[in-house]
């Protein structure tokens, strides 16, 4: 009987990590930077930018790729990065805030051990 228990339970403890793996694409913005400030994706993925401040930031790519209205605390912007490269981008309020994504090339098919391959462009 306590063997039956000790399966039952075992997937609601692996259900944190799987969860913890989704935050990965979130960057946080507080006491007045970017966490993390560099952050390396596939192409296709969703950053999130959460600003969790009580001054407004805004996310501006300096290349024009992507611009945020001013965040609030507790708003966010989103954006998907489709094209492999590397992305630079500012608060345009406070300027000395910096950040850098970097958007990998999806490979065609899958690794071996079912892992997607990705490589640099």
């Amino acid at each position: 009987m306590r063997v039956i228990v000790i399966i039952a339970v075992w997937p609601l403890i692996a259900l944190p990590s799987a969860q913890a793996s989704a935050a990965v694409n979130v960057i946080l913005i507080k006491h007045f930077m970017f966490t993390p400030m560099d952050l390396t994706i596939p192409a296709g993925t969703v950053v999130t930018w959460d600003n969790e401040d009580g001054e407004p930031h805004t996310v501006v790519s300096l290349t024009g790729n992507f611009r945020s209205d001013a965040l609030d605390e507790k708003d966010h912007f989103s954006h998907q990065f489709t094209e492999p490269g590397t992305y630079k981008y500012i608060c345009s309020i406070h300027p000395k805030m910096v950040g850098t994504i970097r958007v990998l090339e999806r490979a065609a098919g899958l690794a071996t051990d079912g892992s997607t391959k990705f490589h640099a462009k």
